[in-house]
Parts: C-alpha cells; sequence; structure tokens
C-alpha cells in the first residue's frame, strides 16, 4: 500500500463524524445476539414481563432512543454553524473529529438498535427477560450520556476551550515538524544542500487537480531518492496551494531515474489546509479567532486576548525548536530530501501582524500584544529577538497612529497580561 493511500485511509478514520456510529449499529446485532443466548442459557424469570408489557417498553426506549439521536445531531450541527460564525469556518472539522462526540453518538445508535432488534424477539412463549432488562439499562446510560454530550457540546465549543485544543493539538504537530530544541548555533537553513549535487536539475509538474498540499512522506521520498542516486527536492511548503501543472519536484541531478507515479504517491492534496504537517495552520486559527472577534460586527476584544494567551503560548514554545530541519539524509548519510518550512520570522509575522492591524483601536490589544513581545524578547534565545523587537517597533507605531490623547497613547503603550486590569508586575511573569 502506498504512502498516499495509508494517508487518505488514515485522514478519512479520523475525521469521518459517522464511522463510529456505523460501527455501533453493526456491532449492536451481535451483542443482542450474544445477551439472548445468555438468557436462554440462564432462564432469567426475576421480573416476569408480559409479553404485552415488554412489546410496549421496548417500543417506547428504541422511539426514545431514534428522539436522542436526531436531538444530538442537530444540536451539534446548529451549535458548529453559531460557533463557526462567532469564531471562524476552519473549526468545524475540528469539532466533528472529537471523539467525545462521535462516541456519544455512537452510545445513542449502539442503544437504538440493541432496542430494536431485541423488539423483533419477543415471542409468546416465553419472554427473554435479560434482553429486556439490558436494553432498559441501555437507555437510562443513554440519558446520562445525554445531559453529558449537552454540557460537552455547549462548553467544548466557547472559545477558551477551542484555542486550547489548538495549542494541544500544535505541540505535537510542532514537536513532530521540529523535533530538536534550538541550539546555540541557530537555524542554519536547508537549501544549501542542493547546490552540492552536479547536473542541472529536472523540474515534476504537479498532474492531479488543484489543492491544498498537505503533506508528504519523508521516509518514502528518501527511499526512492536512494534508489535513483539522487536529491529530492520539494518546492511548495505544506499549507501552499499547488494548481494543475505548477512546479512539485525537482530532482537533482535531472539525469537520475526516478519513477514520476511513486513520486505522486508520496505527497497528498486536499480542498484546504490540515494540521497533520502545518504548525503555521495553528497559528491561522488562532488568528481568524482574534481577527474575527475584533470585527466591528461582533467588537469582542476579550476574546481576541484569550486567543493572545494562546499564541503567546505557541510562540514561546515554538522559539524553542530548530526550525531548520534540515536536509534529510539516508542511513549511509547523504542528502536525500530538502523541503522548505516557515522560519521564526514568518510565524512571528503570521501570529503578530493582522491582530496588531485590526486590534490597534481597542486599547487592550496592544497591551496584550506588547506584554506577549517583551516576554518573548526576554525569554527566548537571542537569535529570535531581531523579529520580535521589529513587532514591537510596528505595534509602538500603530498605537501612535491610533491614539492622538496622550494618556490613551501612554495606556495603550503599557504592557498587560490581562489587556486591562492587570497589575504592574503581571508583565513580568513567566509564560507556562
Amino acid at each position: 500500500m502506498t504512502w498516499l493511500r495509508r494517508y487518505h485511509l488514515r485522514h478519512f478514520a479520523a475525521h469521518s463524524f459517522w464511522i463510529v456510529p456505523a460501527l455501533a449499529m453493526v456491532a449492536a446485532v451481535p451483542v443482542m445476539r450474544l445477551v439472548l443466548w445468555l438468557d436462554m442459557r440462564t432462564q432469567w424469570r426475576w421480573f416476569g414481563f408480559s409479553v404485552e408489557g415488554a412489546q410496549a417498553i421496548l417500543g417506547g426506549l428504541s422511539s426514545s432512543m431514534l428522539t436522542f439521536i436526531v436531538f444530538a445531531v442537530s444540536g451539534l450541527l446548529l451549535a458548529v454553524q453559531i460557533a463557526s460564525g462567532q469564531l471562524t469556518p476552519r473549526i468545524i472539522s475540528l469539532v466533528f473529529a472529537r471523539p467525545v462526540l462521535r462516541v456519544s453518538v455512537g452510545i445513542f445508535v449502539f442503544a437504538y438498535t440493541f432496542t430494536l432488534s431485541a423488539l423483533g424477539r419477543i415471542e409468546t412463549v416465553r419472554v427473554p427477560e435479560l434482553l429486556v432488562m439490558v436494553a432498559v439499562l441501555l437507555t437510562l446510560v443513554s440519558i446520562a450520556v445525554f445531559f453529558w454530550f449537552v454540557q460537552q457540546l455547549g462548553t467544548g465549543l466557547r472559545p477558551v476551550f477551542i484555542l486550547q485544543s489548538l495549542w494541544e493539538t500544535a505541540r505535537a504537530v510542532v514537536e513532530r515538524v521540529y523535533p530538536h530544541l534550538l541550539d546555540a548555533g541557530g537555524d542554519t537553513g536547508p537549501a544549501a544542500a542542493v547546490a552540492v549535487v552536479d547536473g542541472t536539475p529536472r523540474t515534476v509538474a504537479h498532474t492531479g487537480a488543484s489543492g491544498t498540499f498537505l503533506a508528504f512522506g519523508t521516509r518514502e521520498l528518501v527511499a526512492l531518492a536512494r534508489s535513483g542516486g539522487c536529491v529530492i527536492e520539494l518546492i511548495p511548503q505544506v499549507g501552499d496551494f499547488v494548481a494543475h501543472g505548477d512546479p512539485l519536484f525537482r530532482i537533482h541531478p535531472g539525469s537520475a531515474r526516478v519513477d514520476e507515479d511513486a513520486l505522486y504517491d508520496c505527497v497528498a492534496f486536499g480542498p484546504e489546509r490540515t494540521l497533520e504537517q502545518d504548525p503555521a495552520f495553528a497559528f491561522r486559527i488562532m488568528v481568524d479567532i482574534a481577527s474575527r472577534a475584533l470585527s466591528p460586527a461582533v467588537n469582542d476584544p476579550t476574546t481576541a486576548v484569550v486567543a493572545i494567551d494562546q499564541i503567546h503560548r505557541l510562540l514561546a514554545y515554538v522559539g524553542q525548536r530548530n526550525l531548520d530541519t534540515g536536509p534529510v539524509r539516508d542511513d549511509a548519510g547523504h542528502v536525500r530530501l530538502v523541503y522548505a518550512t516557515p522560519d521564526w520570522e514568518d510565524f512571528v509575522a503570521l501570529a503578530v501582524s493582522e491582530i496588531r492591524a485590526f486590534g490597534a483601536g481597542s486599547i487592550q490589544v496592544p497591551r496584550r500584544l506588547r506584554a506577549m513581545l517583551e516576554h518573548l524578547a526576554a525569554v527566548l534565545p537571542a537569535s529570535r529577538t531581531a523579529a520580535v523587537r521589529r513587532e514591537l517597533t510596528l505595534l509602538e507605531r500603530a498605537v501612535d497612529r491610533q491614539y492622538v490623547d496622550d494618556e490613551d497613547r501612554r495606556r495603550a503603550r503599557h504592557p498587560d497580561r490581562q489587556g486591562l486590569g492587570g497589575s504592574v508586575a503581571s508583565a513580568t511573569r513567566g509564560r507556562g
């Protein structure tokens, strides 16, 4: 199986909401048969259900479980639409991928299918009481899960929860893409590694449908380069939109024999960016949430400050990593793969520029941004401070343009972890 097929299967399983309910539906029937078999072996006679009573109980339970399913799915769709309108549409796929919601609906579907199957096993000779009792217990469990589902749905779409979830996901992505901590030498840049390869490179164009570059198989590309005795350079960066016919690979040297179909099987494209190999996308979503909160239609600068809290946290984490992944080498130490990733200046500009532009007029936003930038300049290695200080200079200019009154300008320049209301000492505390 190719890397691309494995990627699509893994992505399909991770982001398809319906898989868990479908598996629950399939599993309910053999479980019902197992309970029926146990009932026949044990001959339960604890409750004395009549045929009519058992049918009435199971019929009522199956109707109630169907109502749970319809209400849960309808409520989920409505809540996601409202949250995406208030925050950003890019959270929709993240919400449907949450295991807690898929498992909850799966429990409802399991209970409904089990109860409906049990209803068809009620006979006039003997009522399978264990079957009826298990159906009742499943319904009671579903009621408890339903209340839990409502709570998770109501509280799990708050901006602070979405942003904290993004931080957790982004941290794992950063560790995968940038596995090494920053050393004293700083980032060195991988592009120079290609220059040592003799010969004119050959360009391989993208032949598939246009889309966003989502991910690539590192080991598979290294293996192809080793077998062809060459270096493979990935031209687009993960997250770039690549149209049909755009340059996709460079083969160094161009005379190397590399199966182009195998190359295409090592890269994945899709309609929108994902977080799997794209840590910048996490910043993009956080910044979008802050920007939406700062729009005149919403005017919620406190949510923007909450977003800056997590941006601050993520920038501090990224700033401690070696953002030069370096040329990828094979087991013999030969360079086989080169690809581009965002550098520190890219991350800082992405994290700060739009929030500064949209939020300079809300006094707590420049105060929170200044607290973030001053803290980063104080705690990160010296090689990281130049980009941070440039953003501090741009922030001061934005404040000068925005505020005419000297007192407002002075307040807007004051660093504050809370935006407004924090003590002076809060600006010097560490970021966990």
